[in-house]
């Protein structure tokens, strides 16, 4: 019979964060796989958990992720473990659980502490809707690409960052999408963690000033609705409204219709475009 795969949340900070099932998952488990044994074996230790450790990490994840998985389909059990938070989350753990999946190997998550939703619950930003989108890629184009998909992003949006790239990073975001509402997230759980609800600017301006230490998770405001209205609104205004109309009736709209929708475009009422269009036939106002 198989084995599984369990997914072992570990604390981001706080070391009383840690699970009793996370624990005795670790101790009963036949192999620990995690990030930086280095790392991982002072929290073992804490937690008198003696398995033995094997590292699975970002420039192994595909070629060890087939040792593992082979390992379970001969029955063996093992648990994952980053060296923060939950394992599969910006996180070479992905790989391991595709491969799982694909081999019929059984997984299940342990949940516990994760830093994207902790700094989440804190920003004070809406929580309904919100997308994840880690660390920004380092390669220059691939980063060019998804901030230029980030500007009409509605949804909250949440980013990690290391203290020697944060300034870049928020100037950066700022150029991609003005002005927002941003809420800065140092240390979470630790002694010195700081929630700093702020904008762009201000933020700029305290971290060019104060040197940024620690690990850090961005929460920024996803673009309003309202703006979005706003801007396609002005967008419209570009083009006269005869220009407006003939891209429309130009797509074979009867003039009724175009008109309805024109009016939509503008935020105005259908009556405003036809009175517009009616002077500039006649060159008399509509009785």
């Amino acid at each position: 019979m198989a084995g599984r795969l369990y997914l072992c949340a570990t604390p981001i900070g706080n070391l009383q964060d840690m699970t009793p099932r996370v624990v005795e998952t670790l101790r009963e488990a036949d192999l620990i796989a995690a990030e930086d044994t280095r790392n991982s074996i002072k929290l073992l230790n804490h937690f008198d958990i003696h398995t033995p450790m094997t590292s699975y990490h970002e420039y192994n994840k595909v070629e060890k992720a087939r040792q593992l998985a082979d390992q379970m389909l001969a029955g063996k059990n093992i648990a994952l473990i980053t060296d923060a938070g939950t394992p599969a989350i910006s996180d070479p753990g992905e790989i391991l659980v595709r491969m799982c999946h694909e081999e019929g190997i059984t997984v299940t998550s342990l949940p516990g502490p994760a830093a994207c939703i902790t700094a989440l619950t804190l920003s004070g930003l809406p929580t309904r809707r919100f997308c994840f989108e880690g660390f920004l890629p380092a390669e220059k184009k691939e980063r060019k690409a998804v901030l230029a998909e980030l500007e009409e992003e509605t949804r909250t949006m949440v980013f990690y960052e290391a203290p020697h790239h944060l300034v870049r990073t928020l100037e950066e975001l700022y150029d991609c999408l003005g002005e927002r509402k941003i809420t800065v997230c140092r240390e979470l759980t630790k002694k010195y963690e700081t929630v700093m609800p702020t904008t762009f600017v201000q933020a700029l301006e305290y971290y060019k000033a104060q040197e940024p230490r620690g690990e850090y998770v961005l929460v920024v405001e996803g673009k309003s609705f309202r703006q979005q209205r706003q801007e396609k609104i002005a967008a419209w205004e570009t083009m006269s409204i005869e220009e407006h109309m003939a891209y429309y009736e130009n797509q074979g709209m009867d003039r009724k219709s175009a008109m309805k929708q024109v009016a939509k475009d503008r935020g105005v009422g259908k009556r405003e475009i036809y009175a517009h269009l009616h002077i500039g036939e006649t060159g008399e106002k509509p009785d």
